[in-house]
């Protein structure tokens, strides 16, 4: 049996292994397929109903995230019908959903994807807004901040939960309009599995799920860096977000382009308090003879902790030194100190945290 298949997509003959979705052909060639509910970390659900495509032979549209592709399959994804139903499944989104001032969803501090995929497809007829009365849940954690206006039940931050932190925190609950995201008895999130990793924020395609932190500041002015988390030793790769010379919030790279496919934990998205605490060393300290620290150059402090090194090794022998280096190092850093004492100082008293 043939590992490949070949279909067509919208005119444009496309080869791809057999079981992957009518989804990710379009995406091998450039069709624009839009999502709300997809995600490739998690499996595909087919709620949202953007992804619908049109299929020559089948009666009714298919969700292109869901329904697997086979040889000679003629899909359409740009077709009059398919642009009509994406307007019209919009108007219905846009009367469920809480708009802005110029009647479009808000843009919520971190990014819409429905607004995006209103501006870029446009919609239907202007439905009157429709009631539904989703519950609030007070919440005091300190990090996720979750809005029931904003939401769209796609259900992904509920998938991302279950299938890939695998902790099933969050749920669906109640019935019809009345269908939120909800804890088991509407608990904080403190007092559930949830481990505030954050995932849910940084999949839910509406804003719904947000930082509190950042909720209120403007992405669009921000500065993205990319650098490696410190605080253990798996080298998970972060989106630093800076606006006016300070770090604002954290997300990680897209998934499968870094070591951490797109995850991070508590500590590499949340914690950043450190980065601009007020009591944070900015420059090396040198203890003078007063017995106080002074400030002093790099220059200065290396000089000062060689001397101190090297009077122990006069004085006791190499095997009175201990060197000790950390999980949160680079691998390149943790290379050096061991060289450092092995090679610069003599001995074999090297040890790293991750050893224990």
């Amino acid at each position: 049996m043939s590992s490949e298949i070949t279909l067509q997509i919208d005119g444009t003959p496309v080869t791809v292994a057999a079981g992957q979705t009518v989804l990710d052909a379009a995406r091998k060639v450039g069709a624009d397929v839009p999502t709300l509910c997809h995600e490739d970390r998690v499996d595909p659900m087919g709620s949202c109903r953007m992804c619908l495509v049109e299929v020559e032979g089948q009666r009714r549209l298919q969700p292109g995230c869901a329904f697997v592709a086979t040889t000679g399959m003629v899909v359409r994804t740009d077709s009059a019908r398919v642009k009509r139903h994406r307007q019209m499944l919009l108007s219905m989104y846009l009367a469920d959903h809480d708009l802005d001032s110029d009647g479009l969803p808000k843009e919520r501090g971190v990014g819409n994807t429905l607004r995006q995929h209103v501006l870029d497809h446009g919609q239907g007829p202007v439905l009157p807004a429709i009631e539904a009365p989703r519950a609030y849940r007070e919440d005091d954690n300190p990090y996720v901040h979750f809005d029931p206006e904003a939401c769209v039940l796609c259900n992904l931050c509920v998938r991302y939960c279950d299938e890939v932190e695998a902790v099933s925190a969050i749920t669906l609950a109640g019935r019809g309009a009345k269908t939120t995201i909800a804890t088991a008895e509407q608990r904080s999130l403190l007092d559930t599995t949830c481990e505030m990793c954050g995932g849910c924020i940084a999949v839910c395609p509406t804003g719904a799920m947000t930082e509190k932190a950042a909720r209120h500041s403007d992405f669009r002015e921000e500065q993205t860096v990319r650098t490696t988390c410190n605080f253990c030793g798996v080298g998970c790769q972060l989106n630093l977000h800076v606006k006016d010379d300070r770090v604002v919030r954290v997300t990680s790279p897209a998934a499968g382009e870094t070591v951490n496919d797109g995850n991070l934990c508590i500590k590499g998205r949340f914690s950043t308090e450190f980065i601009h605490h007020e009591e944070r060393l900015t420059t090396p300290m040198i203890r003078g003879t007063d017995g106080v620290l002074h400030a002093a150059s790099w220059e200065q402090a290396i000089a000062a902790a060689a001397r101190g090194l090297l009077g122990v090794k006069d004085r006791h022998g190499a095997d009175a030194l201990g060197f000790i280096s950390s999980s949160r190092c680079t691998g390149e850093e943790n290379y050096l100190m061991q060289k450092l004492s092995r090679a610069a100082f003599g001995t074999n008293n090297c040890h790293q945290c991750a050893a224990t």
